[in-house]
């Protein structure tokens, strides 16, 4: 019989971090993004219809605070888990999500290596809670996240690259960034090296996550901020 599958929902109001989270979390085998939505009522909306077993959570939305929705999503859904995705790194924050219940919290710019290593945790998390019915004290302090890491990483196999990054692209992609002179965009980088936008955004996100290059956010008059990428200074 196959596994059941993990339903997310991804709420962030920035749609190429959407997309970029929506990627890697459904080239995973056992997650599947279900909806997005962009605000909190948006959010509220879809969990009339459906409720998924995760959900993935900015913290700063266009209509409410990522935190009161997340009190609000605990008083209508209790059996849905959060993982809050913020440039909120405050220890305020960071206090009302754990007394929250949020299973997870990654800094922005989020690292895509880790935002698959926080997913597996919480796989094998839901695997191991619903295999047993009766757990001892040990497996109760792994639950309660005193021991989950080094639980995860024994326990995960270690791959060469995650799923949808090749090796041969990736060597395009980082001889162009050897060539950058300052910061460039996504969009500069993909007609340099002659592929998608989609496609570069994905692969710079991972050089970032292996710390080869940096992000750099640039805030104009009007419009988002928007986001360059720089060699990172040896």
């Amino acid at each position: 019989m196959a596994e059941e599958k993990i339903n997310v929902i991804i709420i962030e109001d920035d749609e190429d971090a959407a997309n970029i989270y929506k990627q890697f979390t459904d080239q995973m085998e056992r997650f599947h993004v279900v909806a997005t939505a962009s605000t909190g009522e948006q959010a509220l909306q879809i969990l009339k219809v459906i409720q998924p077993q995760l959900l993935l959570l900015d913290v700063f939305l266009p209509d409410m605070n990522g935190i009161d929705l997340l009190r609000e999503i605990r008083k209508q859904y209790r059996g849905i888990d959060v993982i809050l995705i913020t440039a909120a790194n405050d220890t305020k924050t960071v206090s009302e999500a754990i007394h929250g219940g949020a299973f997870g919290y990654l800094v922005k710019p989020v690292i895509v290596d880790k935002l698959i290593a926080t997913l597996r945790e919480y796989e094998v998390f839901r695997g191991q809670l619903h295999q047993e019915p009766v757990v001892n004290q040990e497996k109760i302090d792994v639950y309660f996240r005193k021991n989950q890491q080094s639980s995860v990483v024994s326990e995960s196999p270690k791959v060469a690259y995650p799923k949808g990054i090749d090796k041969h692209t990736l060597k395009l992609v980082r001889t162009a960034t050897q060539k950058m002179q300052g910061s460039q965009s996504a969009d500069e980088l993909s007609r340099m090296v002659g592929i998608s936008y989609s496609t570069m955004r994905r692969y710079l996100e991972y050089l970032v996550s292996l710390e080869e290059i940096e992000v750099e956010i640039i805030y104009g008059s009007v419009g988002r901020p928007e986001r360059k990428y720089k060699r990172v200074a040896k």
